[in-house]
C-alpha cells in the first residue's frame, strides 16, 4: 500500500514510517521540514502545514491510508495555536480523506483527553470525556479524536489510538526533558503516593498503528473506536523517571513537594506567564501538577482482542536500549 503519514519527521511518525518501509510499503511524509532520516529509508517527502487543507488534500493524492500522527503537543501555549494545529489541522485529514477516496484513516489520539485529574487505575474505553480541560492540548485533541470517530462511515473507516507517554531511543521530548531538569536539581516529587503510570516504548506504539491499519476497513470491528495503548507495565512514576535518569547516570530524584504546593506553584506560573506574555514554558502547571500526582494506567484488553496488539518490547530492553543511545550520543 500507499500510505500517507502526517509528522513523518517526528519521535513516534519517524518511528512509524520506518516500520512500514522495513515491510515494503510505499511511504510519502507530510511534514514541516525535510529530515535526512527520512530520505535514508526511501519514504517520499512532502513538505507542508497540516492547517493548509490545500497542501493537505496535494500530499494525499495516490495514497491507500493516512496516519495522522502530526499534532501540537506540550502544557503551555495559546489556545490558537493548538486548535490551528490539533483541530483544524484533523478537519484538513479529513476532507483530503474523501476528495482523495481514501478508505482508511488511522488517527494518533492521546489518552488526556479523557483526564479529569483524577486517578485512573485500570482505565478501558469507556472512560468519558471529561466536562473541563486544564490545558489546551488535552482540550483540542479530544476535540479532533470526536471528529475523527464521528467521520467513520462506509466511505471511510477511522480509527483513533491513545499511546500513553511515548518514550525511548531518539525521543525528542520526554526523555530529553527529564535528564535536562534532573541534571539542573529541578525535578520534586509531588506527594508520597506509589502512583501507578503507564507508558509505551516507541516501537510498540508504532507498530500498534501497523496492526491497527491491517485490521481497518469499512465496517470493521476496529472501524469507529478508539484504543488505548501501552507497555501494560505500569510503574510509580517517580520510579520510572528515576530509571530514565539513570539511563544517563543522573542521579535520582529524592525531594518532594506536597500536591497541594505543586498546584499552588502551577497557578502561580499560569498567572505570570500570562501577565508577562512569556512564550516559554511555564515549569510547572496546574495540568502538569495533576499528572504528576495522580495514577493513570489503563487496561488494554480492547486493543489485544480487536488489533491483536501486545507489547513486544519491555520496558527493561527498552531503557537498556535507551542507555546505549545515550552513551554514543547524549541526550
Amino acid at each position: 500500500m500507499k500510505a500517507l503519514v502526517t509528522g513523518g519527521g517526528g519521535f513516534l511518525g519517524g518511528a512509524i514510517v520506518r516500520m512500514l518501509r522495513e515491510r515494503g510499503d510505499a511511504v510519502r511524509s507530510f511534514s514541516r521540514g525535510e529530515y535526512r532520516e527520512l530520505a535514508a529509508m526511501g519514504a517520499e517527502q512532502v513538505s507542508g502545514d497540516v492547517a493548509d487543507r490545500e497542501a493537505v488534500v496535494e500530499a494525499a493524492a495516490g495514497c491507500d491510508i493516512v496516519f495522522h500522527v502530526a499534532a501540537k503537543a506540550g502544557i503551555w501555549g495559546p489556545y490558537a495555536d493548538y486548535y490551528r494545529a490539533n483541530v483544524t489541522g484533523t478537519e484538513n485529514i479529513l476532507a483530503a480523506c474523501r476528495h482523495q477516496r481514501i478508505e482508511r484513516l488511522v488517527f494518533t489520539s492521546s489518552p488526556s483527553v479523557v483526564f479529569a485529574g483524577e486517578d485512573i487505575e485500570g482505565g478501558d474505553e469507556s472512560l468519558p470525556y471529561p466536562s473541563r480541560y486544564e490545558a489546551h492540548y488535552p482540550s483540542t485533541k479530544a476535540e479532533a479524536e470526536r471528529m475523527v470517530l464521528t467521520a467513520n462511515a462506509a466511505d471511510l473507516a477511522t480509527v483513533a489510538l491513545r499511546p500513553h507517554l511515548i518514550w525511548g531511543p531518539g525521543d525528542n521530548h520526554v526523555v530529553p526533558r527529564i535528564i535536562e531538569r534532573g541534571k539542573e536539581g529541578k525535578l520534586r516529587r509531588i506527594g508520597n503516593r506509589p502512583c501507578l503510570v503507564d507508558t509505551v516504548y516507541v516501537d510498540n506504539a508504532a507498530r500498534a498503528h501497523l496492526l491497527a491499519a491491517d485490521r481497518l476497513s469499512p465496517g470493521a470491528a476496529v472501524a469507529g473506536k478508539a484504543y488505548f495503548i501501552t507497555n501494560e507495565e505500569p510503574l510509580p512514576l517517580w520510579e520510572m523517571t528515576n530509571r530514565i535518569l539513570a539511563c544517563a547516570g543522573v542521579a535520582p530524584v529524592t525531594r518532594t513537594i506536597s500536591p497541594a504546593a505543586a498546584y499552588a506553584a502551577g497557578l502561580l506560573c499560569e498567572m505570570l506567564w500570562q501577565m508577562l506574555r512569556l512564550r516559554s514554558e511555564p515549569p510547572m502547571t496546574r495540568f502538569l501538577a495533576r499528572e504528576l500526582s495522580t495514577a493513570h494506567w489503563f487496561d488494554i484488553c480492547a486493543a489485544r482482542r480487536d488489533l491483536g496488539y501486545a507489547p513486544e518490547v519491555s520496558i527493561a530492553e527498552g531503557l537498556a536500549r535507551l542507555a546505549t543511545r545515550l552513551s554514543e550520543t547524549g541526550p
